[in-house]
């Protein structure tokens, strides 16, 4: 499949015609190519939305919620195309992709649509003035988008970017390009108006950095690794561009003396191990309760060792691939430390895969590991791995807890079990992080703010939250007489 950008409703190869090959991380193998976008790509896809731009934002609300009943409606008609070019382009399971990437790809648009319709108009009487609030759209925005969960994470950005009424240059990661391509074939089969939505594809340094020094791009939402977004933000914080930053996480999955085993058991290893851990929302730090250690480690091993990894193909794979071996070797190198600072590898470690029929040798797997025996300020305790290792520290009250939960310098989410949701919910609150759950995980409304605190990122996105993002406030003041 050789993918090409979307500029102005037509899909167009890179102008000097360079490509970049695109891997299946399960089997090594070639599924095609993409552009290797640069400058010129950017420019012709940003002088394409501004010739959209003005046509799109004088629509209604409704009609672009419209639109995006429209984009749901045909991705949802596309939902099993959209899950195999998913788990092809990111090694996750099949099952995976079709329960969450492709559900929610078509929710996000769905709820936007449905999410401005009720809304209210901003009225703010005075005694003597009325004040109304509109919001008015930005522009151009840019969307930078990474590889774990592609079209999951691009349409939770480009959904309400189109609702208030700006126009889009996307750029999807390199490593995944094929569900940001259906999604532009969709816009061009219902005949969303040209420019309005634009796909640049090629490198971060290439192609990203162009849409952050672009002088018409008014708004950057990012989402990817905190480097990257650091990078991010000292670029277009003083071009005084909106910024919004979804970055990493080192999340705590808290077990408190009185959870219920079982389902303390599932959720810690649904949170370590979702998409071979790649989600910056897993619960990479298990911090259990001294009382019920022992218990809870030996049902946990127990558990992990028997998850099936491999073929993404296979109705029983648990966990698939990771993005590539370059990734693995990074995995394997925090396995590696963790030794050297002293843990111990309950289970997993290794590149062996189960089931029939596997994948190739080639293949980016990695067995879901568990590590013990480190400090909770080990480096491989506190830094964002990314992958599928969780390491597991005993705690001998909630004061030590929550201490531990908050010794590292992300502070995106974590998780609570226990039966006391009081007791939960307090703790919760002492924890220095965007989300906390209790007793589940990554169960969303989202209507609710989505986003991190210290090194986890600036801004939340979600509901209202986004709907600011994307669109300025207009106040005007109604003198009576």
């Amino acid at each position: 499949m050789n993918v090409q950008n979307f500029i102005g409703g037509e899909f167009v190869d890179a102008v000097d015609d360079t490509t970049l090959e695109n891997l299946a991380p399960a089997t090594g193998q070639l599924i095609g190519t993409i552009p290797r976008s640069k400058q010129p790509d950017v420019y012709r896809a940003v002088a394409a939305a501004r010739v959209a731009q003005h046509e799109w934002a004088d629509l209604t609300l409704d009609d672009r919620a419209d639109w995006l009943e429209a984009i749901a409606d045909t991705l949802e008609s596309r939902g099993e195309e959209l899950a195999r070019r998913e788990s092809l382009d990111t090694g996750k399971p099949l099952s995976l992709a079709q329960r969450v990437d492709a559900k929610r790809s078509v929710e996000n648009f769905r709820f936007f649509a449905e999410f401005a319709r009720d809304q209210e108009d901003m009225i703010f009487e005075m005694d003597d003035a009325t004040n109304i609030v509109h919001r008015r759209p930005i522009g151009v925005v840019g969307l930078i988008t990474p590889w774990n969960l592609p079209l999951y994470l691009l349409s939770w950005k480009v959904a309400p970017a189109l609702l208030m009424g700006n126009v889009i240059i996307a750029k999807p990661s390199e490593l995944t390009p094929l569900t940001a391509y259906l999604l532009a074939e969709v816009c061009q089969e219902i005949g969303l108006p040209d420019g309005v939505f634009n796909i640049v594809n090629g490198y971060g340094p290439e192609v990203g950095q162009e849409i952050l020094e672009h002088v018409d791009i008014k708004a950057i939402s990012f989402t990817g690794g905190t480097a990257t977004g650091r990078h991010v933000a000292a670029t277009a914080a003083p071009m005084f561009k909106k910024l919004s930053l979804e970055l990493g996480g080192k999340n705590a999955t808290i077990i408190l003396d009185d959870a219920e085993m079982n389902q303390a058991v599932q959720g810690a290893i649904r949170a370590g191990f979702t998409n071979s851990g790649q989600v910056c929302l897993c619960g990479s730090r298990i911090l259990v309760h001294e009382s019920i250690a022992d218990e809870f480690t030996q049902h946990l091993v127990t558990q992990v060792s028997a998850m099936q990894c491999g073929d993404p193909n296979n109705p029983g794979t648990q966990v698939g691939a990771l993005i590539n071996m370059a990734h693995v070797e990074k995995v394997e190198s925090y396995i590696n430390l963790a030794i050297q600072e002293g843990g111990t590898i309950l289970t997993g470690g290794t590149r062996e895969m189960t089931g029939s029929p596997g994948p190739t040798p080639e293949g980016a797997f990695l067995r879901p590991t568990l590590i013990s025996g480190l400090s909770h300020l080990s480096r491989t305790a506190r830094e964002e791995i990314f992958g599928p290792v969780v390491t597991i520290h005993r705690f001998s009250s909630d004061e030590e807890a929550i201490e531990m939960a908050n010794a590292t310098d992300y502070g995106l989410a974590g998780s609570i079990w226990t039966r006391d949701t009081e007791r939960g919910h307090s703790i919760a609150q002492k924890i220095d992080t965007g989300i906390i759950w209790i007793n589940t995980w990554l169960h969303r409304d989202l209507r609710t703010p989505f986003g991190g605190v210290k090194h986890s990122g600036v801004g939340r996105e979600g509901g209202n939250w986004s709907l600011g993002f994307f669109s300025e406030p207009l106040n005007v003041c109604i003198k009576h007489d």
